[in-house]
């Protein structure tokens, strides 16, 4: 009865060779960064998936008078109140779409080193993408400020957020 689930022995023909001299090397392999692609408005954005905390549908949001009007509100992400900015503001959505999901992206602060959380409005979040070197553009349109590049994925461009900046131009007062 043992006898019948004895595997037969390999067979040596060489093409373990083979596949062994068809790997890669190392050396030829090209870093590769992994990006969170979303749209928001006409445009689709993308962050690190080192600075995306999570994403997460959209929630209760409390406006708060007097703001900016990127300043979607605020939310509370299990505890913790999370500014909520909304990057195309400027094109203006239609009346009665908001956005349907919050990317909320994470940073330390120079001040304290302290880590801020943000909130980023997205109508679609498509995916994440593996990206080389060569897919990154480092040049990013003069009116997109936020911006340090592009990311070429799926024959479409992505604009790669730069989240420092963002908070410098979208200053979000302290809550």
């Amino acid at each position: 009865m043992a006898d019948d689930f004895i595997s037969p022995a390999p067979l040596n023909d060489g093409s373990d060779a083979d596949f062994l001299e068809a790997e890669v090397s190392p050396e030829d392999q090209r870093p590769e960064r992994q990006f969170c692609v979303f749209r928001a408005g006409r445009e689709r954005f993308c962050l690190s998936v080192l600075e995306v905390e999570e994403v997460v549908d959209w929630p209760l949001v409390t406006r708060i008078p007097l703001t900016p009007s990127f300043l979607t509100g605020v939310f509370n992400l299990r505890g913790t109140i999370v500014p909520l900015v909304d990057i195309a503001f400027t094109e203006g959505r239609k009346a009665g779409l908001s956005p349907k999901h919050v990317v909320v992206a994470e940073l330390e602060s120079d001040v304290d080193g302290q880590r801020i959380r943000l909130g980023i409005s997205a109508d679609e979040v498509i995916g994440t993408f593996s990206a080389t070197e060569d897919s990154l553009l480092d040049q990013a349109p003069p009116e997109v400020p936020h911006c340090r590049g592009m990311l070429r994925h799926d024959d479409r461009l992505a604009l790669v957020i730069d989240l420092p900046r963002l908070l410098e131009v979208f200053s979000v007062p302290v809550i």
